[in-house]
């Protein structure tokens, strides 16, 4: 109808696009679109406005608009001289239960016509007709009854008028045998029973015909001409209905006149339907190259085709429609034309179809907006309350386009009756923790009262929380059309509608069978309240008091002089006020956790729940219709989306980054001093400024830990060569090279006192040294050097000054893979490729260790040990494994706590958070995980390019090594990559022995290299430059210091660059 022909001229072309012009208190709607160009109630997309009231809101649910014919109307009464005056010109609709007529005039009202309603329908050949029109073209319709929609261009009740009246149509360009002979079948079709005429739906319902019947549909538009009056039974007119449908929509492929560029690659073409709310609109879906097509079947959408561009697209949402997985909703950019678009599909194969030919072009460009990664910026407070709540709508297959599954907002404020609202007070907030229908213990006891009488199947609540005559409650204001399709072209009773909040919440607390919750509307500023005002003026009626329908009044606490305010700004702004509270965030979990999947304290009826009915199974009509009626009308039970609880959210956040004069290792002052005049936040958050200050490349093998003391004044590193380093930050140079062992060393650790150093050895050793002369050599003192001796013991304490070794005692069967030491209780974990972890103690106190009482426990796995951590409080320990298994023990106890969700392939590393709130991993998958202790639920998984061999954080940035070189550094608060650097690079010999002296060129990421009779492979980047493995990261406590070690042999240390 936006491209409604000229009906005098004969052109075909664009009607101009007309604003929505609203007059307070008139009622007028001066233009009024489509269904399928409204406005979306929460995202404000507007369409183009075409001059045709008709909208597809106005038929039947299940109904099927198929086309329409440029027509005069006429009452049969009309004579030779006043024809010209009662004949009005616009266009007839063909529906398949009803027949529209929708005048060009918008003053004039739209004439619907039931089928079931037509006594008789026909060809009219009056001699009248010879003398009126040379076109002999005119259907006569007698009827019984018919309904006037929107006359005077005033949106209110529909009018029925139950007297016989004929209709005349004369058709302006179309011939009656082109369309008498569809409306005459679908006139015989309306006898049938509702459920067998909803066999004329959409491409889901309609299955082919069978190939007897086809030879029926050859040319559906002149073939059928069965007399309206023969006798068929109503199994074949199902059939030959059926077959109508399946001719048009099986016939109708799409139209590659309208493809935006010739070189587009068709990708895929099937069939769908549009959704909108209360609409359900059949088309031909295209995919290509670039862009989405959706190309309906009629006329009424507001372009022939709708045209989505691939790029503009930023997510794509699998949904559920009728409790079906055949959804599929397209969300775009902000300043695209279509903002989304909502298809359903005939089976959960057709859908998938198209999302993965969707996810495979190039072109798409989609937002990373995982749960992991919403609920890490919730719990972190980057998003709000709301945004969060929307998002988990939507998760939970929740969508404004769907009144079935509408996005759901709980009460919060309980007290509707003071004049001045206290946040403070916590008697005004309602109970999130308890479903509305557990608020009053009185109803609740007698609701179970009631379910335990009831034969199955039982249901407690016998009102869902959320449905369609739910919501448009709420809008009926803001959307009466849709209230008026809903009920059948009538507003509910005036003393049954949206008048009050307090009175609404009495209902809500009191009524045995009303349980709703509130829709987003309550809590959008954005919309400053225009759901609350009466803004068309629209007449709903007066109140069993003489009271009229107008603006919904509010509480107290949100009037102003008594009046109620056109916006309502005071009401919505506290109700936000209070969405955002932190008081009742924890409640607010929990009433996540029950609204989307974990808990079962919601008892509804059980065709509310997903997978209580397979209605692909159901082959009765009769029984397939009422239950999808049940699901359309009575409300859906959302997606379980948690299984574990929700976390809490962290009310403490870390303090606003400022600016800070720099430091920097040249200067003479005390390296301590710099570190000590910034806040720890300040500099880790200013990671991504990372620049080399020292770096030092003294080891003959790849070096495999390194460690930081707490004073910054020198680094340690251990590595395969067997040798133990250690350097001098502000002389930025080697003072030490130690020989522990003819094996390589594993891990070491810097004690608090910065005078023992502890070392773990693939000779199955622990090694604990002294260095208070290694110190006193940083100031000054003499240079001392000592030589370790290897073998299978757990600890050898080395005393520098007399070169001696003090105490030994046996230790793992098998390599120390990984050291970890807590400071509170003063233990050490060592984990080994035995497969155990042994907890020790007494290893600081420079004593002779007696074996029977340094072993503290021993922790069995199945699998190799591969790294370990000890949160600061020293309950917990967390062991990963070679296999990708992570488990999470009690240091007191000695216990298992957890088996939690590790990676495929071995856990590189594992590390708490300084709060012992979050654990974070990463591994020989690529990804890492952080994980919220208290609930064990996954907070945020993201999976890079290369493997992830180290890491370290401070609970809000963290860094992660890479098997290629790379350093990342990522904001754990706005859960985004910050920076991606290229720390380390080098060669490392996989094979010896090669005849060749010569080098090949380094073109590829896999390059190999001869020289010096060795034969050498050497990783890359797309540059040619050889790329190393990252095995080790480290920083201080304030992040002012970052080191890292490579399989390149090098140490490098790393300064964040913060300006002045």
């Amino acid at each position: 109808t936006a491209w409604d022909r000229d009906e005098e001229q004969g052109s075909s072309g664009p009607v101009p696009v007309l604003p929505v012009t609203e007059r307070r208190g008139t009622g007028l709607l001066w233009t009024c679109s489509s269904a399928a160009c409204d406005k979306d109630e929460e995202q404000g997309y507007a369409g183009p406005v075409s001059r045709c009231l008709f909208s597809l809101l106005l038929l039947e649910p299940g109904e099927i608009y198929f086309e329409d014919f440029s027509a005069f109307m006429f009452p049969a009464d009309t004579n030779i001289h006043d024809f010209e005056r009662k004949r009005v010109i616009g266009r007839l609709k063909m529906c398949s239960k009803s027949i529209v007529f929708d005048p060009k005039d918008i003053n004039k009202p739209i004439v619907k016509i039931s089928l079931k309603e037509c006594i008789d329908i026909c060809e009219w050949n009056n001699p009248l007709l010879s003398k009126i029109s040379s076109n002999r073209n005119v259907i006569c319709v007698d009827c019984k009854q018919y309904v006037d929609i929107l006359e005077g261009n005033i949106l209110a009740p529909y009018k029925f008028k139950g007297v016989k009246q004929k209709f005349l149509f004369l058709l302006n360009y179309a011939m009656v045998d082109d369309c008498l002979p569809q409306i005459l079948q679908l006139h015989r079709a309306s006898s049938l029973a509702a459920a067998e005429q909803s066999s004329m739906g959409g491409p889901w319902k309609s299955s082919p015909p069978p190939k007897s019947s086809r030879r029926l549909t050859l040319n559906w538009r002149r073939s059928i001409t069965f007399h309206p009056y023969f006798d068929i039974k109503n199994e074949q007119v199902e059939l030959l209905i059926a077959a109508i449908v399946y001719s048009r929509q099986s016939r109708v492929s799409f139209d590659t006149l309208w493809l935006e560029d010739l070189y587009e690659k068709v990708v895929l073409e099937t069939q769908g339907s549009k959704i909108t709310p209360l609409v359900v609109n059949p088309g031909r879906i295209l995919l290509t190259s670039s862009r989405l097509y959706f190309q309906p079947y009629n006329n009424i959408e507001p372009y022939p085709v709708l045209k989505i561009r691939l790029q503009d697209i930023r997510m794509i949402i699998k949904r559920r429609f009728l409790l079906r997985h055949v959804g599929l909703e397209v969300y775009c950019e902000g300043n695209s034309h279509l903002k989304h678009l909502y298809l359903s599909f005939k089976s959960p194969e057709d859908r998938d179809m198209l999302y993965q030919g969707l996810i495979g072009q190039h072109s798409l460009k989609l937002d990373n907006t995982d749960q992991e990664m919403m609920t890490l910026q919730w719990q972190n407070g980057v998003i709000s309350n709301y945004d969060y709540l929307m998002y988990l709508n939507s998760l939970s297959d929740r969508t404004f386009n769907d009144l079935t599954q509408y996005p759901v907002f709980p009460w919060v404020i309980s007290d509707m009756s003071s004049s001045t609202l206290d946040l403070s007070d916590s008697s005004c907030f309602r109970d999130l923790r308890k479903p509305v229908g557990a608020l009053n213990p009185i109803r609740l006891k007698r609701l179970k009262e009631r379910c335990e009488e009831m034969p199955p199947p039982k249901f407690l609540y016998g009102s869902h929380y959320s449905a369609p005559g739910f919501v448009l409650f709420y809008l009926v204001r803001k959307f009466p059309h849709y209230m008026l399709c809903l009920q059948n072209g009538r507003f509910d009773h005036p003393d049954r509608m949206f008048n009050s909040v307090p009175d609404v919440w009495k209902n809500v607390m009191n009524n045995m069978s009303d349980f709703k919750e509130l829709i987003p509307a309550f809590y959008d500023t954005s919309q400053k309240g225009d759901f609350l005002v009466n803004s068309f003026g629209i007449n709903f009626g007066y109140r069993h008091d003489g009271a009229k329908v107008g603006d919904v009044h509010l509480p107290l606490w949100a009037q102003e002089r008594g009046v109620c305010l056109r916006m309502s700004v005071k009401s919505q702004v506290r109700w936000s006020q209070d969405v955002e509270g932190e008081r009742y965030c924890q409640a607010f979990e929990v009433w996540l956790e029950r609204g989307a999947g974990c808990g079962g304290g919601l008892v509804f009826y059980y065709l509310c729940y997903e997978g209580s009915v397979d209605l692909d199974s159901i082959k009765d009509l009769n029984q397939r219709h009422a239950l999808e009626v049940q699901i359309m009308e009575f409300g859906q039970i959302p997606k379980h989306i948690f299984t574990l609880p929700h976390p809490h959210r962290l009310l403490g956040l870390p303090p606003t980054l400022a600016t800070s004069h720099s430091c920097d290792f040249s200067e003479s002052r005390d390296v301590q001093e710099c570190v000590q005049s910034l806040t720890g936040h300040v500099v880790w958050h200013r990671t991504e400024t990372l620049m080399t200050v020292a770096l030092f490349q003294s080891h003959k093998e790849s070096v495999c830990a390194t460690a930081l003391s707490g004073s910054g004044q020198f680094v340690v590193s251990v590595g395969q060569d067997s040798l133990l380093k250690m350097y001098s930050l502000s002389e930025k140079r080697q003072v030490r090279s130690v020989t522990l062992s003819s094996m390589a060393l594993s891990s070491c650790i810097v004690l608090p006192d910065e005078k023992t150093l502890i070392v773990g050895c693939w000779n199955n050793s622990i090694s604990s040294l002294f260095l208070d002369f290694w110190l006193q050599e940083l100031h000054g003192y003499f240079d001392y050097m000592f030589q370790c001796t290897s073998g299978i013991i757990l600890s050898i304490l080395y005393n520098l000054e007399f070169g001696r070794i003090v105490d030994s005692i046996r230790a793992h069967e098998d390599a120390v893979s990984c050291l970890c030491w807590t400071n509170s209780t003063q233990m050490l974990v060592s984990g080994s490729w035995d497969c155990s972890i042994r907890i020790w103690q007494g290893m600081a106190e420079g004593k002779r260790i007696k074996p029977a009482t340094a072993l503290v426990a021993q922790l069995d796995h199945d699998a190799h040990i591969t790294c370990l951590d000890i949160t600061r409080d020293g309950e917990l320990l967390v062991s990963g494994t070679q296999e990708g298994d992570l488990f999470l023990w009690y240091m007191e106890s000695h216990l298992l706590k957890q088996k939690m969700q590790g990676h495929r392939g071995s856990v590189y590393a594992a590390s708490f958070s300084p709060d012992s709130k979050k654990l974070v991993s990463c591994g020989e998958d690529g990804s890492f995980k952080v994980v919220d202790l208290s609930t064990g639920m996954l907070l945020y998984s993201k999976t890079l390019e290369e493997e992830l061999r180290c890491l370290c954080w401070d609970g809000f940035t963290l860094l992660l090594g890479g098997s290629l070189g790379s350093l990342y550094v990522w904001d754990l608060i706005l859960v985004q990559l910050k920076i991606k650097i290229c720390a380390h690079s080098g060669l490392f010999k996989v094979m010896l022995m090669h005849p060749l002296a010569y080098r090949l060129s380094c073109v590829t990421p896999l390059a190999f290299v001869a020289a010096r009779g060795h034969y050498s492979v050497v990783a890359t980047n797309n540059t040619g430059v050889p790329r190393s493995p990252v095995l080790t990261v480290t920083a201080s406590d304030d992040g002012s210091l970052v080191v890292t070690g490579g399989q390149d042999r090098r140490v490098i240390v790393w300064q964040p660059a913060i300006s002045s």
